[in-house]
Parts: C-alpha cells; sequence; structure tokens
C-alpha cells in the first residue's frame, strides 16, 4: 500500500508538471519556440491568485478565475510585445530563446518590485483532507491534482482534434507557409496557442498553491525546468507525450524521494531524462522530423 501511495502522490505532483508542459509542447509545436518566459507565467498565476484571495478577501470560486484571465492575457500581451515581430521576420532562434530569457528576467524582477522578494504563505483552499481506503492515505489535493489534469488533457485533445481551431492548429503546426495559402490566419493561430498555453499553466499555477500554499516571485524557474523536462521526456511538440513526461516525472521524483534521499532526487530525474534520450531522441512519444534543405 506504501508503494502505491507514493506512486499516487507522484501522478499528483507530476500532473502539475504535465500541465505547465503542455504550454511548452503548444507553443513549440507551432513555432519551434522554446517559451523559458512559460515557467514564469505559473508565478504571475500564483499571485493572481493570492492578490484576488488574500488582499481582495474575494470568494475562492472567483478568486480561481483570476489566475486563469491574468494568465491568458499575459500570454498573449508575451508574444504580441515581445515575440511577435522575432516570428514575423523568421529570427534566428538563438534571438528568441534569448528574448524568452529577458522576458523571464522582466516578469521576476517586476514581481519583486511589486510584492518583493520574501515568500507568501496562500491560505487553504480546496481537499485539505486525507482520503483513506485500508492502508491507503492520500490526500485529496493529490486526487484533485490527477482528475483536474485529466480532464484538461481530453479537453485539449478534443480542441485540437474536434474543432475548426484545432484544425487550424495542425495545419500551422504541419506547414505554415501552406496553412497561410488556404486561408488560416496564423498569426491568430499563435497567440490563441499561447493563450490556451498560458490558461494551462493558470490551472497548474493553482493546483501548486493548492498543494504547496507558499508563493515567491523566483517560483517559476524550477516548476518550469521540470516542465520543460517532461515536454522533452514526453517528445516536445506532443501533447500526450507532454502529459506522459509529466506524470513519469512526478512519479520518478516521489519514488526517489520515498525510497532512497531527497538529496539526489533532481540528479536522478536529470540522469534517467539523459538515459530516455540517448536512446530515444525526439522523447518517448516525439517523431523525428526532417527538414528539407
Amino acid at each position: 500500500m506504501d508503494f502505491i501511495t507514493q506512486l499516487l502522490n507522484g501522478l499528483g505532483l507530476g500532473s502539475i508538471y504535465a500541465l505547465i508542459a503542455l504550454g511548452y509542447s503548444m507553443v513549440y509545436g507551432i513555432v519551434q519556440l522554446i517559451n523559458f518566459a512559460h515557467g514564469d507565467i505559473i508565478m504571475v498565476g500564483g499571485y493572481a491568485l493570492y492578490v484576488m484571495l488574500v488582499i481582495a478577501g474575494m470568494p475562492l470560486w472567483l478568486a480561481v478565475l483570476a489566475p486563469i484571465v491574468v494568465c491568458g492575457l499575459a500570454g498573449v500581451l508575451i508574444e504580441r510585445l515581445a515575440y511577435q515581430r522575432l516570428l514575423t521576420h523568421n529570427a534566428e532562434r538563438i534571438s528568441l530563446l534569448i528574448t524568452a530569457l529577458g522576458v523571464s528576467i522582466f516578469l521576476q524582477n517586476l514581481f519583486m518590485l511589486l510584492f518583493k522578494s520574501d515568500a507568501k504563505t496562500m491560505p487553504p483552499m480546496f481537499g485539505s483532507g486525507v482520503f483513506e481506503l485500508g492502508g491507503l492515505s492520500v490526500t485529496y489535493s493529490t486526487l484533485i491534482n490527477i482528475v483536474v489534469s485529466v480532464v484538461m488533457m481530453i479537453g485539449l485533445q478534443m480542441l485540437v482534434n474536434r474543432t475548426k481551431i484545432g484544425k487550424a492548429m495542425q495545419a500551422t503546426s504541419e506547414d505554415a507557409g501552406a496553412a497561410k495559402l488556404m486561408g488560416i490566419n496564423t498569426n491568430k493561430i499563435i497567440i490563441i496557442t499561447f493563450a490556451v498555453g498560458s490558461i494551462l499553466a493558470a490551472v497548474g499555477a493553482v493546483l501548486y498553491c493548492n498543494t504547496y500554499p507558499q508563493i515567491k516571485p523566483t517560483m517559476g524557474n524550477l516548476l518550469g525546468l521540470k516542465a520543460f523536462v517532461a515536454a522533452v521526456l514526453g517528445g516536445i511538440g506532443s501533447i500526450p507525450g507532454a502529459m506522459l513526461g509529466g506524470y513519469l516525472l512526478g512519479v520518478l521524483e516521489q519514488l526517489t524521494k520515498a525510497y532512497i534521499t531527497t538529496e539526489v532526487t533532481d540528479a536522478v530525474v536529470f540522469a534517467i531524462l539523459i538515459v530516455v534520450l540517448l536512446v530515444r531522441p525526439a522523447g518517448l512519444m516525439g517523431k523525428n522530423r526532417k527538414e528539407k534543405v
């Protein structure tokens, strides 16, 4: 039972990684951009929740909507202000990468100025009890994380595979030039992709704040990095791969903490990533892309 408990705890943690990793995969799948500012969108969502719930004293159901709206708008603004001209002029990938890092540093310092650098404590939200069945003991927050991530994954799959916007996303990802010739507004599709990815990060931020009730301006650094590792592990650009990578990363991290030691958790996780990429360079569910010259 202890192993099953640790497995469920790992899936709960991995659910947060998976939701964030989806944003990385969606953006990369459309514009081949590693948006390292994506990790800080989680931080923005955490502070939006804090402002509404603690400072403004809003009811929980209303406060939870704030990060979704704020992060969605933040994703669109970042794309429009930081990336749009670079993408339009087919800038070098190194320029996009440097810009993403610049946006990340800007957001962190902006929130340090607004809220100071000390950590803020979130009040209890939902799922604070413990579910017990036989020898199994799992917090409700862990179960909520798993259920919400599965629901969001199903919703995203339906969006991508069963709607016109989703078909346009797939066409833009496959060949943006041909998509334009077919009448698809690729700029609009890119905006929607950033918005959807940021909303998923906002949901991840809410789940994170519920599970680990503390926020600070640099909280997106490690979360974003691990979510990026999850996306690469599953296959960057693959939506199911991002989910699989997130779950695997969470389970590996939790099992390492439980049965080895917390001191080498990150080392073990990254070592396994290296081994997987040596065997499958495109990730577990990624596809090798051939570039025509």
